[in-house]
């Protein structure tokens, strides 16, 4: 399964990745921004795209939203410090699969993606 992990903070990107090494994805791309993110997405469709909202050029929920159109189906996780009730509808609304808070344990991590990739 492709995955592809959207944050400006490469210590975020990488403790992503590593929280979910044993789920045997094959990182198809790590992007610092939305347009970076939204680019990639198009290039390779992945199964799974951990997002964060606060990003530059363009947020989470912009690339969120452009996503969903390319890809109806697509699997994206919010992985974000806005852990605020508002932030988290916004994403659902939007057509978010689920929304995880900064920090985040790989115990919490797995958990999430084992329940929206029904696993």
């Amino acid at each position: 399964m492709k995955l592809l992990i959207a944050d400006d903070s490469l210590m975020m990107r990488k403790a992503v990745e590593r929280s979910l090494a044993e789920k045997n994805f094959t990182l198809v791309g790590s992007a610092a921004d939305g347009e970076e993110a939204l680019r990639i997405f198009k290039e390779t469709l992945p199964d799974l795209v951990t997002l964060d909202i606060s990003m530059p050029k363009m947020d989470g929920i912009t690339a969120l939203v452009e996503m969903k159109k390319i890809k109806p189906d697509a699997k994206i996780l919010m992985v974000t410090s806005q852990t605020d009730t508002a932030s988290a509808t916004e994403a659902t609304e939007k057509g978010a699969s689920g929304y995880l808070g900064k920090p985040f344990t790989t115990e919490q991590m797995l958990a999430k993606v084992n329940e929206i990739l029904g696993s």
